[in-house]
């Protein structure tokens, strides 16, 4: 398990496409990936779970990996985070 802490650098926050963007990434991949945020703790395999979070310009969320691919999917959702959840496919 890994985990690393991101933030939400667009200013529109995490909306519906940004959580698409983000499941659609996780999909990707074998390992469990979870966001946190203050106590919740979402499936970032979930669209609604990630809207729930509420994250806005500048949340720091925590990108917890567990799994086969684990590294990979730290590094893709690191990346994604960075480009402001514009997929780099």
């Amino acid at each position: 398990m890994i985990s690393k802490e991101l933030t939400v650098e667009n200013r529109a926050g995490i909306h519906a496409r940004p959580a698409t963007q983000i499941v659609k990434v996780a999909a990707r991949y074998k390992s469990d990936i979870f966001f946190e945020k203050d106590t919740m703790r979402i499936n970032a395999k979930s669209v609604m779970g990630i809207i729930t979070l509420g994250a806005t310009y500048r949340t720091k969320l925590t990108c917890i990996c567990s799994g086969e691919d684990e590294n990979e999917a730290i590094q893709a959702m690191t990346r994604l985070f960075a480009n402001r959840f514009e997929a780099d496919d």
